[in-house]
């Protein structure tokens, strides 16, 4: 339970209560019916109203629906690729091939962990040089046989250690990033949870980028900017309300094509509802995509990025007094 829910559980601890202890009466059903209306109330109101902050936190839910719960409840038959042929296998980038509704596609996203032991092995979540080098590879694979590719973003940042930065960290988030700009096949990413700094990304340049609800996509997290600032992790929040990192900022500013509606009270309270709305969109921009050439199709992802950051200066008045 996060902190704001607190008034949610507790209604719904209310309603638990009835539950047990009412009868069938008409009464006691027309009770029971109140009681809901008023929780779903309760749970828009709270959600339709969450802070920047707050939204950090919903997207680092324990909870939350990851990359591989999408691999198992929106696609078909995925086979995982391993390896990057350089160095080895980093688990916190996951790849393969994978079935939507029949297309056959590539996908590519971060992954987490549940438990502690899946987070060491896959670092929580934030890529080694390795792990991009892999993420590269199998979109050449993808490309060689005309699939598109579907990325999952969801990470803190790539990681930030001396081993990574000693094999070319920086340098390898640019060559992925450059790889994606020339693909001949659609991509389509997707912010599922954090979208942290140059991690995020390194598999973000896409025909179409999309954020969960509940989401943010920002250079950096909110306590690293917090600290640079601030010279401490305590501002966090006040940060976080400056970066201005939601989906309902990025889609003004056009940094975002589409916002992905969650359930209500976001996605780790149904992931099965959460897999449907991402299967919806799927493959509604697959269709937009696959009827492009592959010149039309690297043109359009060019034309996309060069347009975010675009603003108009007005000439400021001569007169002094105005």
């Amino acid at each position: 339970m996060l902190d704001f829910e607190q008034p949610i559980f507790d209604l719904k601890n209310q309603i638990l209560s009835f539950e047990s202890n009412a009868d069938d009466s008409a009464d006691s059903n027309k009770n029971l019916r109140k009681l809901k209306r008023e929780l779903t109330e309760l749970t828009k109101t709270i959600y339709g109203n969450l802070t920047p902050w707050q939204t950090v936190k919903v997207a680092r839910h324990a909870n939350r629906p990851y990359t591989v719960d999408y691999l198992s409840l929106v696609f078909e038959e995925f086979v995982e690729l391993h390896g990057d042929k350089f160095y080895g296998d980093d688990r916190a980038i996951c790849t393969g091939f994978a079935k939507l509704d029949g297309n056959r596609v590539m996908v590519i996203g971060h992954q987490k962990g549940r438990n502690l032991k899946e987070r060491q092995k896959s670092f929580f979540g934030m890529p080694h040089p390795e792990g991009y080098r892999k993420a590269m590879l199998k979109m050449r694979l993808a490309e060689k046989y005309g699939l598109p590719v579907i990325c999952f973003i969801d990470t803190p940042g790539a990681y930030p250690g001396i081993g990574a930065e000693e094999r070319g960290q920086a340098q390898v988030i640019a060559e992925s990033m450059f790889e994606m700009s020339r693909l001949t096949t659609p991509i389509i990413c997707v912010v599922i949870g954090e979208g942290g700094s140059g991690g995020a990304l390194g598999i973000g340049v896409g025909n179409k980028v999309a954020m969960l609800e509940h989401s943010y996509y920002s250079v950096i997290s909110p306590e690293g900017c917090a600290g640079i600032l601030w010279k401490s992790g305590q501002y966090a929040e006040k940060a976080a309300d400056a970066l201005k990192f939601t989906a309902a900022y990025l889609k003004k500013f056009q940094v975002i094509d589409d916002i992905i509606e969650e359930p209500l009270g976001g996605a780790h309270c149904d992931h099965h509802q959460m897999a449907g709305k991402m299967k919806t969109y799927l493959l509604k921009s697959l269709k937009q995509l696959q009827s492009l050439s592959s010149e039309e199709l690297i043109n359009h992802r060019y034309d996309r990025f060069r347009r975010i950051g675009v603003f108009v200066e007005e000439n400021a008045s001569e007169n002094p007094s105005t």
